[in-house]
């Protein structure tokens, strides 16, 4: 375990040479004009600086330990290690529950004891806090025989940034060039869910580039994820695509300029991230058994266990062993006499059975290796009223454009996103809430921000 210094930085600074006397008088009197001054209301103004604290706690009175749960810790162990006797352990435990079940540490999830010496130095347990994530964290109180425990959140500082990536012989991928530009790692799948019925993002060309608005969140000097893409564009095979934020009926989707959602019928592609191994043909040298027939399919190759995803909404109508070579097969109906098929699989999601209704972009499988295969891939097919088509051809209408009643503010929100991705504009311009203009939508909805 790692220990803190048990004494904190003085909370004012003082004269080099004055002695700790003097400074503790010092202390009390400014103390006691805080007093005065907070009562007449001019406490920000006079207030004595606060002390460092850790998780709310003033700590220079305590012994601080920190540590990791380690595999297989329990909150017995835990505690125990600490000196603190099975009874209080069980209290902790039955205490905790309505508010968080301690049966639930999570391996290298970090931990703080802060323990209290007596007179003849022996230490008790006073606080004891548990990271449930980076954000959050449970508290642990004990005052007296009384057990109290929290849920208490760390300050998140959202900073805003805006990067391009550009698209090389050498950074060919989405992720590749989204990490070659210092974006977060997470951020070439937003980029991906807001574009994926747009842009073709297993036939990214060198020259295409896109552009994302977003914030970071941050905790002290520590990035923990994304918040809010504020626009993104992307230049792919030399047409501009953007995305604009905007919120309709109380839904937050992205938008063209001309207002028509992102979102379309169909997704460009059933998961993320992988090649196209074999195309849709009349004619194709089968790899198993050395004949040319049909391929009326994508084989998109990827790893065993990618998620495959719903490419719209629809209903379950197959799910079985495929004895023609197909191995674990899935067929979904979809509106318009579209039905697509997902070939190969290792397995199905939970929950995905036939009959079963499944949403745009819903888990329903893995990809595998199952039937005649050479190795793991998604063989992806669509019929359109039984006749088989190819599924990087397959048309796909806009679902919902904006309102005529929201034109007014989502053309104001789109003037300041576009002037921002394509320049620098003051930060009184630019766009960090989605309120509405009263004018410009129904009152119940008015309220509704980021």
């Amino acid at each position: 375990m790692k220990k803190i210094n048990k004494k904190a930085k003085l909370a004012i600074a003082v004269t080099v040479g004055v002695l700790l006397v003097a400074a503790a008088i010092l202390l009390n009197v400014r103390s006691c004009q805080r007093s005065a001054s907070e009562e007449e209301g001019f406490g920000a103004e006079e207030a004595l600086s606060s002390p460092d604290l850790m998780y709310g706690i003033a700590y220079e009175n305590y012994d601080v330990v920190t540590d990791k749960v380690r595999s297989g810790q329990t909150l017995s162990h835990i505690l125990g290690g600490l000196g603190v006797g099975p009874a209080l352990i069980d209290r902790i435990d039955r205490t905790s529950r309505p508010t968080f079940d301690m049966r639930g540490l999570r391996a290298d999830h970090p931990y703080t004891a802060f323990l209290e010496k007596d007179s003849l130095d022996k230490r008790h347990l006073r606080h004891f806090v548990y990271e449930t994530t980076p954000i959050d964290y449970v508290v642990v109180t004990l005052i007296g025989d009384s057990v109290t425990v929290r849920k208490e959140s760390k300050e998140v500082n959202l900073i805003r940034r805006k990067e391009t990536a550009r698209i090389t012989r050498e950074v060919n991928s989405l992720w590749m060039a989204a990490m070659a530009a210092g974006m977060p790692a997470s951020l070439p799948c937003e980029v991906e869910d807001i574009f994926g019925w747009s842009v073709d993002f297993f036939g990214l060309q060198e020259g295409d580039e896109f552009t994302v608005i977003f914030d970071e969140r941050w905790i002290d000097t520590t990035r923990v994820g994304t918040g809010m893409i504020w626009g993104a564009e992307f230049r792919h095979e030399g047409k501009l695509y953007r995305a604009i934020p905007f919120r309709q009926d109380g839904r937050l989707a992205y938008w063209d300029e001309e207002g028509n959602s992102l979102r379309r019928q169909f997704l460009k592609a059933p998961l993320k991230y992988t090649r196209i191994s074999s195309r849709f043909t009349g004619s194709r040298m089968h790899p198993i058994y050395k004949i040319r027939r049909p391929h009326y399919g994508v084989d998109y190759a990827a790893p065993s266990g990618t998620p495959v995803v719903a490419i719209a909404d629809g209903t379950v109508i197959a799910r079985q062993w495929d004895p023609k070579g197909g191995g674990n097969y899935l067929k979904i109906r979809h509106a318009n006499g579209y039905v697509s098929g997902y070939l190969h699989l290792r397995g199905y999601a939970k929950g995905i059975t036939v009959g079963k209704r499944v949403s745009q972009g819903d888990l329903i499988a893995y990809v595998g290796s199952t039937g005649a295969s050479t190795g793991p891939h998604l063989d992806f097919r669509i019929w359109k009223n039984g006749t088989p088509i190819d599924p990087l051809r397959i048309p796909s209408d806009p679902v919902e454009p904006i309102e005529e009643r929201n034109r007014p503010a989502f053309d104001s929100i789109k003037s300041r996103i576009v002037a921002e991705l394509t320049g620098e504009v003051a930060d009184s311009l630019k766009v960090r809430s989605l309120d509405y203009p009263a004018e410009a939508t129904d009152p119940d909805v008015n309220s509704q921000s980021h």
